[in-house]
């Protein structure tokens, strides 16, 4: 099947492909949703950095919160989320955030961060510390983890996999080949070692990690990915299709047909993963819960 490929090295392709069209609709719904966060002073990736499923997961309700901030330390080229020097974290950060889970009634919550390189620990305690609130305000929520590689260190990922979490999720991005362009702070091997170092301290942790594809990657290189990831034993999966956030980030290069996404898919089942989202529109967290009620089959 042939992609729908730039013809440019410098711009996104003229225009989109059916299968990369969505509407956004701003129901009464998606406004009460920005209202509440809003008010309880809260991030989320949905709005940050800009992701096209917003106003579907707000409609539910539902949203992906974004702690430590919304400024991040590393210059990935494929982010909408701000670059800087962030602030120091706000201590009640995981009070207003377990107010919102319940305000909102969710049975499965998705934390992520900005990374933040300049803490100590790169924020694994305060991670550690909504994960808290969480289990306190909504005792019988599952609660996934969507983190940044710590840089490798250990006893920050313990931390966060100490405080109780069901999920844990941390995203390879792209193919190795592209880290030096994509992800030029980032180490494919590094962000490996996170993953089998996760699933080795706690085997009944569900393990995750997904990547984008269309920045110009060829199918051989993301099947190499699915293998490595199983090699260090991933349990779950996503595939979804590179947005640039902004004109400034790096230019999608091509459209991924639907049909390679489910052949991504298939490959990706075929190797063991318990879990496996592939499709166009697909993010880490978008409809999260379904992963656990797969590898689970217990209904969140």
């Amino acid at each position: 099947m042939r992609d729908y490929e730039s013809k440019s090295t410098s711009k996104q392709p003229a225009r989109l492909p059916p299968w990369a069209r969505r509407r956004w609709r701003e129901t009464e719904a998606v406004r009460a949703v920005k209202a509440m966060l809003k008010e309880l002073r809260l991030n989320t990736v949905c709005q940050s950095a800009g992701c096209p499923n917003v106003c579907e997961c707000f409609s539910k309700p539902t949203a992906t919160f974004l702690i430590l901030g919304n400024v991040c330390t590393r210059g990935c080229r494929f982010c909408g989320v701000k670059k800087g020097l962030p602030e120091q974290p706000d201590a009640d950060e995981p009070r207003r955030i377990g107010r919102a889970v319940k305000k909102l009634g969710l049975s499965h919550v998705v934390i992520t961060s900005v990374t933040r390189d300049d803490l100590p620990d790169g924020g694994a305690s305060h991670f550690a510390a909504t994960v808290g609130e969480i289990r306190s305000a909504q005792p019988s929520a599952t609660v996934e983890v969507l983190i940044p590689d710590f840089q490798g260190d250990e006893s920050s990922l313990a931390t966060v996999i100490g405080s109780g979490v069901h999920i844990l999720n941390h995203n390879v991005e792209t193919v190795t080949r592209l880290y030096p362009v994509v992800r030029p702070e980032a180490v494919f091997s590094r962000s490996l070692r996170v993953l089998r170092i996760a699933k080795d301290s706690a085997p009944g942790l569900i393990v995750k990690s997904g990547l984008m594809v269309g920045l110009g990657e060829a199918e051989e290189e993301v099947l190499e990915v699915f293998r490595e990831l199983r090699t260090a034993r991933c349990d779950a999966l996503t595939v979804g299709q590179y947005m640039a956030p902004s004109k400034k980030s790096i230019p999608v290069k091509q459209y991924i047909h639907p049909e390679t996404f489910d052949m991504y898919g298939a490959y990706a089942r075929s190797m063991g993963f318990r879990y496996v989202f592939s499709g166009p529109f697909v993010r880490s967290s978008f409809n999260a819960e379904k992963l656990i009620n797969e590898c689970t089959g217990v209904t969140v």
